[in-house]
């Protein structure tokens, strides 16, 4: 299988109901039956006053397994009808589709690294992708510039949170190691002795997982939180 990355962005506005994340999420369900989704992992921006964003200046991947490059172009024709389906009005909705292996992805990288701490512009980006595909649906087309971002970090692999993985919505609040480990996200200390998680241990999860992307694959940061009890950092963000 070859995975494929598909960047949304800017598809939201002040009275959304949702944000990008779960429009990202949504396409999970207009996969072709050969395709299996991998993951859905938002990517955080750049906070500028120059920057028109809805709340956060976020940007979300779905990372798809395809079973050879010919789906591509399907893929392309979905989410661009998925993006205006679910887009609000008033909205800057952009979309970016490659594939690990794409000899440019070392230059969106480097413009996606930009992103998080520099002003960039739409002509920015079509440069960046300009042998992949690049496309504003709708108000200014801007999101194109945040749905590059996205594909080109997480294809990078070393930033960024799941906000879907597996069964990743379904574990409880209390939830042992190995439980962690045969859902393929691997929980590691940040403390500064570095003990490594017993498989026996338990992970209190505050009723909120979300594992950072770190080398290619979801891992879940902890910290002790007493005698084989850890504790998963971050939490819901309270609107």
């Amino acid at each position: 299988m070859i995975r494929a990355y598909i960047g949304f962005d800017d598809t939201d506005s002040l009275d959304s109901d949702r944000g990008t994340g779960k429009l990202a999420r949504w396409f999970q369900g207009q996969l072709p039956e050969e395709c299996c989704m991998w993951g859905v992992v938002r990517q955080q921006l750049l906070v500028h006053e120059s920057i028109p964003y809805t709340s956060h200046n976020s940007s979300a991947c779905f990372i798809v397994e395809i079973p050879e490059l010919n789906f591509l172009s399907e893929l392309v024709c979905r989410a661009a009808r998925h993006l205006e389906r679910h887009a609000f009005e008033g909205s800057d909705p952009g979309l970016c589709v490659t594939y690990e292996g794409d000899p440019a992805l070392p230059r969106l990288i480097t413009f996606s690294q930009k992103c998080t701490s520099q002003v960039v512009s739409q002509r920015d980006a079509m440069e960046a992708t300009r042998s992949m595909h690049l496309s504003g649906h709708g108000g200014t087309n801007d999101g194109i510039i945040g749905a590059a971002a996205a594909v080109g970090l997480t294809a990078h692999g070393w930033s960024g949170r799941f906000i879907e993985f597996g069964k990743l919505r379904d574990l409880p609040e209390r939830v042992r190691v190995s439980e962690l480990e045969k859902c393929n996200i691997l929980p590691v200390s940040i403390d500064r002795d570095g003990y490594v998680p017993a498989p026996e241990d338990l992970v209190l999860t505050k009723g909120w997982i979300r594992p950072r992307l770190w080398g290619n694959r979801p891992i879940l940061p902890v910290i002790p939180g007493g005698n084989g009890v850890w504790e998963s950092l971050g939490e819901k963000r309270q609107k």
